[in-house]
């Protein structure tokens, strides 16, 4: 632990969260620097590509155990459960009503791929290595959450109106929800990246490396940028943040990421694959599950959840967060 702060200041000036920093300066600047929305959209495809890709593959080198089949369950259980400490969390010290409160608790069940690639790269400049079936926890970790924030806020949303209404709310929202979960890009790329990397195996990396390996950093430092814009500007327009809010959004990916180094250690993950659970856990989707909670809690603010997890979270998680968890996992995997 005592080597946090230089890990968190080379972290800081890693060229990734610099790009980050710069994107977030500009738009607080009003700089009109910009990033097209479809470029933007075909980054964030690519990257899932290549990280879904390559986990496929690391798993094809290892084979599949039940150990591994483990880590998986543990994932999704983690994924279940976190939202429900966040929703207790702020319905206690907030004033949020229970369908914002659910909403902003599936994000922080869930998971950011970007704040995942980022801690993958923190890891490999340390010299730290990780098995590639974090990709599949990492996969498995989207969906339960958003489960368990629909549950949260369903418990009371449902009792208004009269029975046939609700039938058929609730009919036409499970079935175009049900279609986002499964069906989001987000999820088919990543998971079918995952497979198609299973089956080819080494021989299919070689095949593709120059498309998939090679830019890969590039493409992620340009990501970064636009993500850094992206934030700023969504910082800048909040008006429906309070004090505990913000606070609420700089603690919680500490209190989840503690979880999920707790069950890593349990597990007896090695640094690599534990500090990255406790990045999973500790970070908040702001791409799968903002369109999830559009369609299942409407009623819910996407200025409170959207602006806390990318805004909030996801800066928090770039900069110090990485650090932090990775020195933890250090210590507790350390004899």
């Amino acid at each position: 632990m005592s080597e946090l702060l230089p890990l968190a200041i080379d972290n800081l000036l890693s060229p990734i969260i610099l790009f980050f920093v710069l994107g977030f300066g500009a738009a607080l600047l009003r700089s009109d620097l910009s990033v097209p929305e479809a470029f933007a959209k075909a980054m964030a495809l690519y990257l899932m590509l290549a990280i879904g890709f390559k986990g496929g593959v690391e798993l094809s080198k290892q084979g599949l155990d039940w150990s591994i089949a483990v880590i998986l369950v543990a994932g999704a259980g983690l994924s279940f459960v976190i939202p429900l400490v966040a929703y207790t969390l702020l319905r206690t010290f907030s004033r949020l009503g229970q369908a914002d409160a659910a909403a902003v608790s599936a994000h922080y069940g869930s998971i950011s791929v970007v704040t995942f690639v980022a801690g993958t790269e923190f890891l490999t400049l340390l010299g730290i290595g990780f098995e590639g079936y974090m990709v599949a926890v990492m996969a498995i970790m989207e969906t339960p959450a958003i489960v368990s924030g629909i549950w949260l806020a369903r418990r009371e949303l449902n009792g208004g109106g009269d029975r046939a209404a609700r039938a058929r709310r609730r009919s036409l929202v499970d079935r175009d929800l049900m279609r986002e979960i499964f069906l989001n890009g987000s999820v088919v790329v990543l998971i079918g990246a995952f497979v198609i990397g299973w089956i080819t195996g080494p021989r299919g990396f070689d095949a593709i490396a120059p498309f998939i390996d090679a830019p890969f950093k590039g493409v992620l430092c340009l990501f970064l940028l636009d993500m850094g814009l992206v934030a700023a500007t969504r910082l800048r327009g909040a008006t429906e943040l309070t004090v505990n809010l913000v606070l609420f959004g700089l603690a919680m990916p500490v209190i989840g990421a503690s979880f999920g180094l707790t069950v890593g250690w349990a597990l007896g993950l090695g640094t690599g694959e534990m500090a990255l659970l406790g990045l999973l856990c500790g970070s908040a989707s702001y791409i799968a599950v903002p369109a999830s909670m559009r369609l299942a809690v409407p009623e819910a603010s996407p200025g409170i959840y959207l602006t806390l997890s990318l805004a909030i979270t996801f800066p928090f998680n770039l900069t110090l967060g990485i650090p932090l968890y990775f020195s933890v996992a250090a210590a507790l995997s350390s004899p």
